[in-house]
């Protein structure tokens, strides 16, 4: 076993800990926090497939942005709606969850079979891929490309997307703001 396995399985198991855990608690502080961990182990996994770009983009819009604005909509809410999401029921599995515990113990079922009838080195597309030479190199430099090309000919656009994610924080942020009564 190599580094790279220790450090993709370790990465797997930070993420499916941290990601159970975020599903089954009913602290929302530390559900928001695990979910930080959970989205960092998913850009190391990215990282370890030599996705740098696609790692990049994960910490950046969801590790920066979608926690933020949960963060954002946590505090905003009242503690009314966050003492009645405390009191519920603590029952794994109850009549209105059957549906979902049935489809996620489905999809369990079908990705472990995947796993153990898939021969992952004889698949078409992999072998058509390394017989076109089109396969990623490690020093391939993709991000550096992608990055150049973000501040040069489309920093319009990309300007255009933050000013309109940054109109969206405020608009939810007023949105939620109770009113004084006079």
């Amino acid at each position: 076993m190599n580094i790279a396995q220790i450090l993709f399985y370790l990465m797997s198991f930070i993420t499916l800990a941290s990601a159970i855990f975020v599903a089954s608690t009913k602290n929302l502080v530390r559900s928001v926090f695990m979910f930080f961990i959970t989205l960092f182990g998913l850009a190391g996994l990215y990282v370890l497939s030599l996705a740098d770009f696609v790692a990049i983009t994960q910490v950046v819009i969801y590790v920066g942005g979608i926690l933020v604005l949960i963060l954002f909509a946590f505090m905003l809410s009242g503690k009314e709606t966050l003492d009645a999401i405390q009191k519920q029921k603590n029952q794994f599995i109850s009549a209105n969850k059957i549906a979902s515990v049935i489809l996620a113990v489905l999809f369990f079922v079908v990705l472990i079979l995947m796993i153990f009838k898939v021969d992952v080195n004889n698949l078409v597309w992999i072998k058509n891929a390394t017989g076109q030479n089109s396969d990623i190199k490690l020093n391939s430099n993709m991000t550096d490309n992608i990055g150049i090309n973000l501040m040069t000919r489309y920093l319009l656009p990309f300007e255009a997307i933050s000013i309109l994610l940054m109109m969206a924080l405020v608009g939810a942020a007023h949105l939620s703001r109770k009113e004084q009564k006079a």
